[in-house]
């Protein structure tokens, strides 16, 4: 595949997004930085230094997340990162939306995290995951629009002598309708920056917004377009060198020796470095880093990690099944098992998913110049601050000595929120050629095979159904990893992990008889987030096995879901969305059957209605994925709906083809190869149905779409096959993508 040409920039120093004159004042200003506490105040003499020079000369800060320039252009601050999912456009459109300036003079830039630490923390955070990128700023970004606003209008009743309440701002201007006066923000910036904070602000009400629920282009698409764009991977910097590295192939080892001599005198190797886990190659390019890497003979300590295997991964998962602790009881399952009548049925089903690689197109990469105990690093990362906090703490110096700048991602789905691996490692390396910019880049081989990835999960599950055809009680058990107990162990509990049980034990569904069980097993692979976390796994044990108890109860699985959840709850409402817009039950082609599950998540409500058919040789056409989705409020319809359609292709590709084996204590699949990908053939006709309730309520939208998808299309196939698929991928069953 041909890749854009890579991007030059022009200097170590200056390749923040954020502007220089910002930085030069932070690193010299720090005494300053509690006046920035709430980010709202600039004084005048900090603001004129501002408006110096700098990517955008004479803008004024008005608030740490808006500058204006004398042109009109309002600047926004954006803290999120940007990996597809168009945060960076969707939070501009929150502060326009009350700042009530034009959308065509708004751009964006990245956030810069030594500002945020400088100023007190002010922009909350530089996490960008479990879909909180929009739900969780958009009433700061609406309230520094605001506030903004309403000091610019403040700026103008001083400059004409009249009350601020008779003015009005609106497309960029302050207007006085008595005296027909008016000014442009860029003319009032300069003021507005030394007037008094308000106190109390008023925000538009959902009915009176002009730009959050429209379908808006995002900031980002041109230039990823052209190949303008600047990916961590395209990071260049004069006299920059390059290091391919090789990690130990078993979980926990470390290098026991190597000779570097062996691959000193190849052309361009600069350096041998080894760290904990890896030993890598410097060159002044990275294919000669690599090519000599694969001449060097590195003997690893495997300190007795190398006997794991698929079997000895299932052996802990049975272990964790019986040692499960009690997660939610409703009644009394035991009892009405033990009192389920003759003429009541017993469902039982084993359910299992795999360990899955996040599999970013870009690479794990990581750009790194250490000077003295100052240091720069560029990192595609989805916590500037995680990188900042892994790059201090590598290198034993403060915070502030770290400056991070932020390219785009090529692709997050949470491996680069907390697990900062590759930034710990570019620093090691780094540190070892002082004054030199080093650009860590690992092989598709290594990111394959040295990822966090989804924990694999085992599921047994029990249900009683009356002779009434009630669903009368439920037990599920699971067992699993836990990434909580390494990342944040506070969160563990009496030893119950709820986020790994979530989709079950805060099911809606209305069950007399409940009792969800989870066991916490300890292995060690390295498990993290990935793609909707757990509601990319456990929705499937879920939504398929109650399909079983329908299908049993012989009741149609839309009506009988229905029957379980709260007469007003968002979870019906929007099962009755997908059904209407995915014409369940409706008149279809000849062998084509449909599917249906639901789940909520992350503050939004999705369900979906697949229509397929499948071949005498198990080849599956999926024909259309229609997937309805609740988030409360929609911020850009255009990429929610893109949201829901890149869900739909992420799941189809793990759902058929994806797995992570082990064998000898390291992973098998190593490549496009053993872990392919969907084609484009192979994309069904996508129907994104967005069904916002409104109210104060903001969900995601980058991650709940993935929840239901699987199961409907597994339970699609039953319905065609009569085949229940309870293991993923459905290769295991002989099913394929047609």
């Amino acid at each position: 595949m041909n890749r854009p040409p890579t991007r030059s920039v022009d200097s170590p120093l200056g390749t923040t997004s954020a502007n220089p004159s910002r930085r030069r004042f932070l690193q010299h200003s720090a005494a300053g930085a509690g006046a920035f506490s709430l980010g709202f105040y600039l004084p005048p003499a900090i603001a004129d230094k501002l408006a110096t020079d700098g990517p955008h000369p004479g803008a004024v800060d008005i608030n740490a997340w808006i500058r204006i320039t004398p042109d009109n252009q309002v600047i926004c601050e954006v803290a999120r990162a940007e990996m597809g999912q168009g945060t960076s456009t969707s939070l501009p459109m929150m502060l326009a939306e009350e700042l009530e300036c034009r959308w065509e003079d708004v751009r964006m830039e990245f956030a810069s995290v030594n500002e945020h630490q400088a100023r007190g923390k002010v922009y909350l955070t530089f996490a960008t995951g479990g879909s909180r990128g929009t739900r969780d700023s958009q009433l700061v970004m609406r309230k520094a629009g605001a506030t903004a606003r309403e000091m610019l209008k403040a700026a103008a009743a001083q400059r004409w002598g009249v009350a601020a309440s008779e003015l009005s701002a609106k497309l960029g201007k302050v207007s006085h309708a008595a005296s027909k006066r008016s000014a442009s923000y860029g003319e009032l910036a300069q003021a507005a920056s030394a007037q008094k904070v308000p106190d109390n602000i008023t925000l538009k009400l959902p009915s009176q917004w002009t730009l959050i629920g429209q379908p808006l282009q995002r900031f980002d698409i041109p230039a990823k377009s052209n190949g303008s764009a600047v990916y961590g991977i395209d990071v260049r910097l004069p006299g920059m060198v390059y290091a391919a590295l090789v990690q130990c192939p078993v979980f926990g080892g470390s290098p026991a020796s190597f000779d570097a001599s062996a691959v000193m005198n190849r052309r361009g190797v600069k350096k041998v470095v080894s760290g904990p886990d890896f030993v890598a190659v410097v060159a002044d390019n990275w294919w000669r880093a690599q090519q000599a890497l694969k001449s060097l003979k590195v003997v690893w300590d495997y300190k007795g990690g190398d006997r794991l295997n698929d079997a000895g991964v299932m052996k802990v998962l049975e272990a964790g099944i019986a040692d499960a602790k009690v997660m939610r009881t409703d009644g009394n399952f035991d009892a009405a098992l033990a009192s389920a009548g003759a003429e009541a049925q017993v469902i039982e089903a084993d359910y299992f998913t795999p360990y899955l690689n996040h599999f970013t197109l870009e690479p794990q990469n990581c750009t790194a110049l250490v000077h003295g105990d100052q240091a720069e690093v560029w990192a595609p990362t989805q916590n500037a601050e995680a990188t900042q906090a892994e790059a201090a703490k590598t290198l034993g110096v403060p915070l502030q000595n770290i400056t991070v700048h932020r390219p785009y991602l090529g692709g997050g789905f949470g491996r680069r929120g907390a697990s900062q691996d590759y930034v710990r490692q570019a620093m090691q390396i780094a540190k070892e050629l002082p004054a030199t910019p080093v650009k860590l880049l690992w092989s598709r081989e290594e990111d394959m095979q040295h990822d966090f990835y989804r924990p694999a999960a085992l599921y047994r599950q029990r249900a009683v159904v009356d002779k009434a055809g009630k669903l009368s009680a439920w037990q599920a058990r699971i067992a699993s990893q836990s990434i909580l107990e390494k990342l944040r162990p506070a969160s563990i509990k009496e030893g119950r992990d709820f986020q790994a049980a979530e989709a079950f034990h805060d099911m809606p569904y209305q069950v007399a008889n409940l009792d969800v069980r989870h066991g916490i097993c300890h292995l060690n692979v390295p498990v993290g987030f990935w793609r909707s976390v757990y509601h990319s796994q456990n929705p499937f044990a879920r939504e398929c096995f109650l399909d079983e108890v329908f299908k049993t109860a012989g009741k149609d699985p839309w009506a009988a879901r229905i029957e379980l959840l709260e007469p007003d709850s968002r979870d019906r409402k929007v099962l009755e969305a997908v059904a209407k817009a995915g014409n369940w039950r409706g008149t279809l082609s000849q062998g084509r059957f449909q599917g249906l599950a639901m789940q909520d998540a992350y503050g939004s409500f999705a369900a979906c209605i697949v229509e397929l058919s499948v071949s005498p040789q198990k080849a599956v056409t999926v024909h259309s994925v229609t997937v309805a989705v609740d988030p409360g409020h929609v911020a850009n319809i255009d990429s929610a709906r893109a949201q829901i359609e890149g869900n739909v292709i992420y799941a189809l590709t793990t759902m058929f083809m994806s797995e992570i084996n082990l064998q000898d204590g390291r992973v098998v699949q190593n490549n496009l190869q053993d872990y392919p990908l969907m084609q484009l053939r192979q994309t069904p006709r996508i129907q994104a149905v967005l069904v916002p309730t409104g109210g104060d309520s903001w969900g995601g939208m980058g991650e709940p779409p993935y929840a239901p998808i699987t199961p409907a299309i597994a339970n699609g196939i039953a319905a065609a096959t009569g085949v229940r698929l309870r293991r993923m991928p459905f290769s295991h069953d002989g099913f394929t993508l047609a």
